[in-house]
Order: C-alpha cells, then structure tokens, then sequence
C-alpha cells in the first residue's frame, strides 16, 4: 500500500463531500457544518481554504485513492492542523503516515490540534507525535447536537 500527499485535484472534492456525509464519522470528529448535505456552503467552505495563502492542504492518497485530507490553516497567531480519513481506511496506519508526512512539509512550530475528547484514535495519533495538551475548551458540536469538550492540543 502507497501512501502519499498531493496538491488537491477537483475530482477529491467530490470524495470529501461524500465523506462528510458518513454520520459516523462526523460524530466521531464533533465538528460538522449545520447542513452537512449542503454543498455550496462545503464548496465555500474549500474555495476559502484552498486560497488561502497562510493555509496549507493536501489529499492523503491511497494508491492512488483519496482516502481524506490533511491541513493546516492560521487561526489568530496560531497554525492549526485539521485532519479527515474515510472510515474505510481507519485503522490501518494510513493516518498516521500522513501526518508524519505533513509535519515533514510543514515544519513551522508551535503548531496546534483541537480534538474531541471521545476521539481516541485522532488523539492517540496527535500524542503519538509529540502533540501534549494546552487546554480544553467546551464547543456547540453540531454533528452531536450538543456541547462537547475538545482538548487543545500543541506540538512545539
């Protein structure tokens, strides 16, 4: 299995609009927009990702398969990474590759994560790679329909 980063082509929108949809994986990430079925709001969402100069965003390939995506983007005076694997690539290591990938092109410290506290596998990743808890903060989650508590996670 080959797993590599690449610029994101037009066609891995597609893929990620129907990775969204997975009710699963959103509960599990906490975070998805107020109408996940909603597709100007996602390519709105991207357009303003993908030209943003201070971000940084990438498809995680799976031979040749996208498989989720991989970015990092500016908030305040802070560089965030965000991440997303389908779930039928969960468990396998290809996240995790990924990210060591990521933290090889993008090397500017400190760099931040914020995860739900529930999303062991995110974490378990997170930590596994130096990231160490900053802070919580309690967040509306609209794919849980409630309030959740995500930890703050950075990596010096």
């Amino acid at each position: 299995m080959e797993i590599t980063l690449r610029d994101v082509q037009e066609a891995d929108l597609d893929q990620f609009f129907a990775f969204q949809q997975d009710a699963d994986a959103a509960h599990m990430a906490g975070f998805a927009p107020t109408n996940p079925k909603d597709r100007t709001i996602f390519d709105h969402h991207w357009g303003e990702l993908l030209n943003d100069e201070n971000s940084l965003v990438r498809t995680i390939d799976v031979d040749g398969q996208a498989a989720g995506s991989i970015a990092v983007f500016r908030d305040g005076d802070m560089h965030e990474v965000m991440f997303w694997t389908d779930k039928q690539f969960w468990g396998q290591g290809i996240t995790t590759t990924a990210m060591d990938q990521f933290l090889s092109e993008f090397t500017q410290r400190p760099l931040q994560a914020r995860v739900v506290v529930d999303n062991g596998g995110s974490l378990k990743i997170l930590e596994s790679r130096g990231f160490r808890e900053v802070g919580e903060e309690q967040v509306f989650s609209n794919a849980r329909a409630e309030v959740v508590t995500e930890k703050i996670l950075q990596l010096d």
